[in-house]
């Protein structure tokens, strides 16, 4: 078989070389020469080239009606939008050894109930792959385990299998090109021929990928576009609760969150979050309170904590864990400029519990709550809840899902819950079962929680 032939590309400016080269002779870019496949062209007489595929209409085109398939658990079926979509590619991504190819194997031993699997151990043997299935306690009939890193090779053993693991992506190379496997060269190429696998051969695949700590070489961002769903797991190595992510779905929601638990028996979801991401001891110190956080189509009760103290520094240190850094100093500048709480000679420092990451505004109100019953020392009540969206003039602007948030918060037993004005007309229903405080001033919420009777 004839060497299919490549060209070095420059991923700045597009320009070719038909050799590798460390600088761009077209931009001058250091390290961004990557090796392509050259493109066949097809040749027909009278013309230059065709392609083989042809417009069609839109109302021409059948729409298939797929039956998702679970996956043995209810966190990571509700992250992948439901359950998995059948011939789709599906990227899980994560630190080395935060429990990727432990939770893969478990689905694999789920799925091989009903349909046959092929789990491709790239990295480990045969028996080490045993050895992992013995301590989880997966035994499938229809699991089979296939100790190859040539993509061609897998190709080729894939032909009678519904549903395909590759472990991992760094380890798997074509022979093809000349780069090393884990290489940017690889990775994309061979996960553009997973690709193309899933779509053409009625497959599933699931692919495992190694992020890398400076974040990205040669790891899954190189290859998030191939992918129809992408997912991140999130964790401490040393800490047993873990966070699965979407971070793209094409068929369901982005920002869809799992959280499992590590045990020696394999990993385990949590559904119930109230011992995750809220301590025991909230409402008896300073700087606690509880928000309602919206992840993708659930809500979870998330606590913030605020630590402050005197500065030894001539610039105070802000470091937030969890909460984004500059929505955490523009609300340390409103607090100073609208409620005249000074921060100019204290060190902050806030954490979202559980390990996980407020991205939404809606929690800014939680925040700035937080920062002010630490730098005044008066304990929040644990029966308080706060959500809502801070604005530079001080003002607490409107949110979304506001009813299922105060729904949540009745849900957990929860008595006070402190709201954008804007957002009362629609919650006034339940006054019977919570009390509602509307604001429309952060002065008012702190006025509201943080009472001069306490703290005298």
């Amino acid at each position: 078989m004839a060497k299919q032939s490549s060209k070095f590309v420059c991923q700045e400016c597009g320009g070719q070389s038909p050799q590798w080269l460390g600088k761009c002779p077209h931009c001058g870019k250091f390290g961004t020469m990557v090796e392509e496949f050259d493109e066949p062209i097809v040749e027909v007489k009278g013309s230059i080239a065709v392609s083989p595929s042809k417009p069609t209409l839109l109302k021409d085109i059948k729409k298939e009606n797929y039956e998702r398939i679970k996956t043995g658990f209810k966190e990571l079926d509700t992250v992948l939008g439901g359950g998995i979509v059948p011939y789709s590619i599906v990227l899980i991504g994560g630190d080395p050894g935060i429990g990727k190819s432990t939770i893969l194997t478990q689905v694999a031993g789920e799925l091989s109930k009903n349909k046959k699997v092929l789990y491709v151990s790239a990295e480990e043997s045969l028996s080490h792959v045993k050895l992992r299935c013995d301590r989880l306690g997966v035994i499938g009939e229809n699991f089979t385990v296939l100790n190859e890193s040539r993509l061609e090779n897998i190709e080729k053993a894939s032909k009678d299998y519904e549903f395909i693991i590759i472990d991992s992506i760094q380890a798997v190379y074509l022979s093809d090109l000349s780069s090393s496997a884990g290489s940017v060269a690889q990775v994309k190429e061979c996960a553009s021929r997973l690709m193309r696998l899933a779509k053409s051969s009625d497959k599933t695949v699931f692919v495992i990928g190694h992020v890398t700590k400076d974040g990205s070489i040669a790891g899954p961002k190189v290859l998030e576009h191939v992918m129809d769903t992408v997912l991140y797991f999130e964790g401490e190595p040393q800490d047993s609760l873990k966070i699965l992510r979407a971070v793209k779905n094409r068929f369901g929601s982005a920002q869809e969150v799992g959280v499992f638990e590590m045990t020696e028996s394999g990993i385990k979801e949590v559904v119930d979050y109230n011992g995750v991401f809220m301590s025991e001891e909230r409402g008896a110190q300073a700087g606690s309170v509880v928000t309602q956080s919206i992840s993708g189509n659930r809500c979870m009760p998330v606590e913030i904590q605020t630590l402050v103290s005197k500065t030894v520094f001539g610039m105070p240190r802000r470091m937030p864990i969890g909460v984004d850094y500059n929505r955490m100093v523009l609300t340390l500048a409103v607090l100073e400029r609208k409620a005249y709480i000074p921060f100019f000679n204290q060190d902050v420092y806030v954490n979202a519990m559980g390990g996980i990451k407020l991205s939404e505004p809606a929690s800014d109100l939680a925040v700035a709550l937080s920062m002010a019953s630490a730098v005044k020392n008066v304990p929040v009540d644990k029966t308080v809840t706060a959500f809502g969206e801070l604005g530079l003039t001080g003002e607490i602007r409107a949110v979304s899902f506001a009813e299922k948030r105060v729904l949540n918060a009745i849900k957990l037993g929860f008595k006070t819950v402190v709201v954008p004005k804007r957002n009362y007309e629609g919650l006034k229903r339940f006054e019977s079962q919570i009390k509602i405080i509307p604001v429309s001033h952060l002065y008012q919420a702190i006025k509201a929680v943080i009472t001069e009777e306490k703290d005298a």
